[in-house]
C-alpha cells in the first residue's frame, strides 16, 4: 500500500481522490464543499489547536506533554489537509451549466434507472472529490457512470460489475435538482 494511503488512513480524514491524467471536474456544491472544509480548517480549527499547543507547551517539560505531542500532530495533518484542499481546488474545474443536450447523460445529471426486476434507482454522476454513496452520488470514473456516459432515455446500458453484469433502462434524465 502507497506511504500516501496509509497517512490519509492514519489521519482519519478522507482519502484523496487517485491522481488522474484527465482534466478533473466538480459540481459547484461540491466545490463549495471543499473551499468551506478549508476555510474551516484555516479559519477556526488552525488556530484553536495552535493556542492549545501553545498552552500545552507553556506548561513545560515538552518530551512528555500528550497534549503538546497529540497538537503538534494535529497542527501537521491540519497542514497537509490544507495543501492539499489549495492545490485540489486550483487543478479543479467546475460545471456548472447544463451540457447544451440534455436528454443525454453528462457529467452532473442525475440519472434515474430501472433494473431487470423494476427497481428504481437514481444516481447523480459527479467527480470523483465529492462521491456520496449515501447520497447516490457516484464519481464519473464508478463503472456505472462510465456506462451512462452519452446514453439518452430510453437507453439499456449494460454495467460490467465484479458480482456479474446487470442492465439498467434509463428512464430519466435531469440537470436540475428536484426540491
Amino acid at each position: 500500500m502507497p506511504a500516501r494511503s496509509i497517512r490519509y488512513m492514519l489521519s482519519g480524514m478522507a482519502r484523496p481522490p487517485a491522481p488522474t491524467s484527465k482534466k478533473s471536474y466538480i459540481t459547484p456544491e461540491g466545490a463549495k464543499a471543499l473551499r468551506d472544509e478549508l476555510d474551516q480548517l484555516w479559519t477556526r480549527e488552525r488556530p484553536r489547536v495552535t493556542q492549545e499547543v501553545a498552552d500545552a507547551a507553556a506548561q513545560g517539560d515538552r518530551s512528555e506533554n500528550a497534549e503538546y505531542i497529540y497538537g503538534k500532530r494535529r497542527l501537521r495533518e491540519i497542514d497537509r489537509r490544507v495543501r492539499f484542499l489549495s492545490k485540489r481546488l486550483d487543478a479543479l474545474t467546475v460545471v456548472s451549466e447544463a451540457p447544451s443536450d440534455d436528454s443525454r447523460v453528462f457529467f452532473g445529471a442525475w440519472v434515474t434507472l430501472e433494473d431487470e426486476e423494476g427497481d428504481q434507482v437514481t444516481y447523480r454522476i459527479v467527480g470523483p472529490d465529492e462521491s456520496n454513496a449515501e447520497r447516490g452520488w457516484i464519481s464519473m470514473e464508478a463503472p456505472v457512470a462510465k456506462a451512462l456516459m452519452g446514453k439518452r432515455d430510453g437507453d439499456d446500458v449494460l454495467v460490467r460489475r465484479p458480482k456479474g453484469d446487470i442492465t439498467f433502462s434509463i428512464v430519466g434524465i435531469r440537470y436540475r435538482e428536484e426540491r
